[in-house]
């Protein structure tokens, strides 16, 4: 079993540096624009740490479930000097002030860029193998003599390397035939199949139809170091495959697709990265660069409090012409400090049901 205070310190590493990136991406592009910055803060509520350089003071505050940079100017009902007038963040042009807001979401994806080329290169890429752990009785596979522990290594002409590629194959055929090469052992064979309709589970749990074989995967895992271009390319797209897979995975939970039980808070948070921490320095930051994709997109959803809600007020500005009322945009901010607290207390609710239920 984990130890609970190492699962609190990894957790709390994870987060931290997660912020802190969040954080310094407001502050670098603040400060680049011209922007007056009086605070940089890990977490809210009392200050614990402080240090000042310049007009900025640096803080370590004691709730550690987030951070904010103060700017000059920040609130359109400050009384800005007209000595600061050129420094303050309301002051500013909307393409600086959208730069700006933009900045933290932005920083988070950079990171998971980050971490993927450094795990991509240092650890390697695992992927499933090709090697056919199980074959259903009466399918394609059994009529071609298929068996657990052979190896599909070719589909036509094109060398298959992962269970990703053979899929992908199966489901291009449509039901065309399909010619097999086969290792079994030290001998390698040939065999003709076509696929057939069939049901498989998407990663989400959704049942959906697709061309199938009838074999399943024997879990057996290789790893590939990657050279610096294709590691580049592949944590690009990497990145944005989990980036629109997270969008889908809240949009289906918001129309009832996904069960909203799924969703976690941060006893879930603590729980896997002390798990994660605990199988090696990969599957840490492999955890780490998922959580900061989370974190960017959700900062990105256009609710009033979050970053997204300032870049949606910053589109109406444009298309308006001039900024919304004082007013209109406090209330708006008092209803997503509601919907984020809801969205909070039923994340800790999930978590809190996952301990009990065990």
């Amino acid at each position: 079993m984990i130890d609970i205070a190492y699962m609190v310190a990894a957790a709390v590493v994870a987060f931290g540096v997660l912020v802190f990136l969040h954080e310094l991406g407001h502050f670098l592009v603040a400060k680049k624009t011209g922007v007056g910055v009086l605070t940089f803060s890990i977490g809210f509520g009392p200050k614990v740490l402080i240090r000042r350089y310049g007009e900025t003071e640096y803080c370590v505050s004691a709730f550690p479930l987030g951070g904010y940079v103060k700017m000059v100017g920040e609130d359109p009902q400050e009384d800005v000097g007209s000595a600061d007038l050129d420094r303050s963040f309301a002051h500013r042009s909307l393409a600086s002030r959208t730069a700006i807001v933009a900045a933290g979401p932005v920083a988070n994806f950079l990171l998971a860029m980050a971490v993927f080329l450094f795990v991509f290169m240092v650890f390697g890429v695992p992927y499933r193998t090709a090697e056919v752990g199980g074959v259903k009785a009466g399918s394609p596979a059994a009529g071609a003599g298929l068996q657990a522990g052979d190896r599909v290594v070719m589909v036509g002409d094109r060398p298959i390397r992962s269970w990703d590629q053979l899929s992908a194959e199966v489901r291009a055929s449509q039901g065309r035939p399909l010619d097999l090469g086969v290792a079994r052992g030290e001998r390698e064979f040939s065999v003709t199949l076509s696929p057939e309709r069939g049901e498989t589970q998407t990663l989400l749990g959704e049942v959906e139809e697709t061309w199938l074989i009838g074999i399943q995967s024997a879990g057996a895992v290789e790893v590939e170091r990657k050279n610096p271009l294709t590691a580049a390319l592949l944590s690009v797209s990497r990145t944005v495959e989990i980036t629109l897979l997270t969008l889908e995975v809240l949009v289906k939970m918001v129309v009832g697709r996904v069960d909203s039980s799924n969703l976690g808070g941060p006893v879930m948070i603590v729980q896997m990265a002390g798990e994660q921490a605990q199988r090696g320095v990969a599957n840490y930051l492999f955890l780490l660069a998922l959580l900061s994709i989370n974190l960017g997109v959700l900062n990105l959803l256009p609710i009033p409090m979050l970053d997204g809600g300032h870049l949606l007020f910053f589109l109406i500005e444009a298309v308006r012409g001039k900024p919304l009322e004082v007013r209109q945009r406090e209330r708006a901010q008092q209803m997503g400090l509601v919907l984020l607290l809801f969205v909070m207390v039923y994340a800790f609710y999930n978590d809190l049901a996952r301990i009990f239920s065990g």
